[in-house]
């Protein structure tokens, strides 16, 4: 099974939940899985590539756009992610019937109720441009927009991260 984790990240949390989650799947599929950040993910996802795991951070209730990465960089987050996020990267991405994909999100806790998403926008354009098949979706929780994470929330994520394969096995799919 090859893996790729790519995400977004404004403030380093959707960053630390992506590499915790990497170390889930490598813990149970005893490989290295590979994170990128989306600004150097590669154009298209490759051909050996049989499990996506996509996170981003919750903008406006749902995937950020480029205005409010911009509001974000203003606000002091991390240079550089303007031009595209997760959104604009699984847009360009070719339809799969081969491509397992999980998505994450980080939002801020005091929201939780609130509907929308980054992780299930994400898992809608997913079905919507059939860039394969959809298995679980999962948001982690800041405590405010530049966090830090919520205590437990980086353990949380290491277990997601292990149950994606257990989760692919009890679907009937096997690895390539």
């Amino acid at each position: 099974m090859s893996t790729l984790v790519v995400y977004e990240s404004m403030w380093g949390n959707t960053r630390s939940i992506a590499e915790a989650v990497a170390e889930g799947l490598a813990e149970v599929s005893g490989e290295q899985v590979p994170v990128l950040d989306v600004m150097e993910a590669p154009a298209a996802l490759p051909t050996d590539v049989d499990l996506l795991v996509i996170g981003g951070p919750t903008h406006a209730f749902s995937m950020s756009r480029a205005n409010t990465r911009k509001d974000a960089s203003g606000k002091g987050a991390l240079p550089g992610h303007e031009a595209r996020g997760i959104r604009e990267w699984l847009e360009q991405q070719p339809s799969s019937d081969v491509v397992d994909v999980a998505t994450f999100d980080t939002r801020v806790a005091s929201v939780r109720k609130l509907p929308g998403s980054a992780a299930k926008a994400a898992g809608k354009s997913v079905r919507r441009h059939h860039l394969g098949r959809l298995i679980d979706v999962e948001s982690f929780y800041v405590d405010d927009m530049s966090g830090p994470l919520l205590d437990g929330e980086v353990a949380r994520a290491q277990e997601w991260g292990r149950g994606l394969v257990p989760a692919r096995s009890r679907e009937g799919r096997e690895p390539r």
